[in-house]
């Protein structure tokens, strides 16, 4: 097996942010209650009526924005409105329903909760907005020698949100290596480096390595893959490259003694004249 010397870089791209300025930190999943909380429910009255909020889910790139729509089956609402930590953009309204606009998103997932106050009663309903960028690329160099060893070098470009990022090395096929990369709480676009280094085995010759890319976003994966590229026989081991020689040494021995043998019994089984 390979020996493992992992090492993760992650360098933050000065384009990804117009300006350069930097991205809100104040994201939270939980809404806060808004200046005026919507009037509580009054005791024994009935009030029939649903609230949707739609899409329930969503994902936009970082930075993005989305557009909600709060729809009522009230005839006559007391009082309508949207909470969320993500800053508001336009209104558009229309009977029984109104849709907001929010700007700039930049966690990796924010709520929205949309509520109506109809005959007393209020009800509300809450979507989840998701943002992230798939990998620009993966890219797997190609393997370099250094010692009788691999030196792999994975590059996973562009990507958010980090921290609910996986990077795998495989060999023909099965896992050498997989690292998360949930220590990394960054708000920002970022490009990643595994480095690992590889002994290998003339039984690895051939096999194809590739360099794959996971984000799993609570259900919503996405995965990427780098080319594959393929061991040498340039690069085996020391070690194993003494025993490949010891062993065609051995062998080129054993057929030498064979063919001595065999000619000196021809030898003495010609007759003499």
């Amino acid at each position: 097996m390979g020996s493992l010397l992992p090492l993760l870089l992650l360098a933050l791209p000065a384009a990804s942010y117009p300006g350069g300025r930097n991205p809100q930190r104040h994201w939270t999943v939980r809404a806060p209650a808004p200046t005026g909380d919507p009037p509580p429910a009054r005791p024994g009255t009935s009030a029939p009526f649903w609230v949707r909020l739609s899409p329930e889910y969503t994902a936009v790139p970082p930075g993005g924005s989305v557009w909600l729509n709060c729809s009522s089956s009230c005839p006559l609402p007391e009082d309508w409105g949207l909470r969320s930590l993500l800053r508001r953009g336009d209104t558009l309204q229309g009977p029984g329903w109104v849709s907001y606009q929010l700007l700039d998103v930049r966690a990796w997932s924010s709520v929205a909760h949309c509520f109506v106050t109809c005959a007393g009663q209020t009800r509300g309903a809450t979507a989840r907005i998701t943002a992230y960028k798939r990998p620009r690329s993966v890219i797997l160099e190609p393997p370099v020698l250094e010692g009788g060893e691999y030196t792999l070098r994975c590059h996973v470009t562009h990507v958010f949100p980090v921290g609910f990022l996986a990077v795998t090395l495989r060999r023909g096929g099965r896992l050498l290596y997989s690292e998360s990369l949930e220590r990394f709480t960054g708000l920002e676009l970022a490009n990643v480096t595994l480095t690992y280094v590889l002994r290998t085995r003339p039984l690895d010759l051939g096999l194809p390595v590739t360099c794959h890319a996971r984000l799993d976003l609570d259900g919503l994966v996405i995965r990427s893959s780098s080319a594959p590229v393929t061991l040498t026989a340039l690069a085996w081991h020391p070690a194993s490259q003494a025993l490949a020689s010891l062993s065609i040494a051995v062998l080129a021995g054993i057929l030498l003694l064979v063919g001595v043998a065999y000619l000196r019994k021809c030898l003495l089984i010609q007759p003499r004249a």
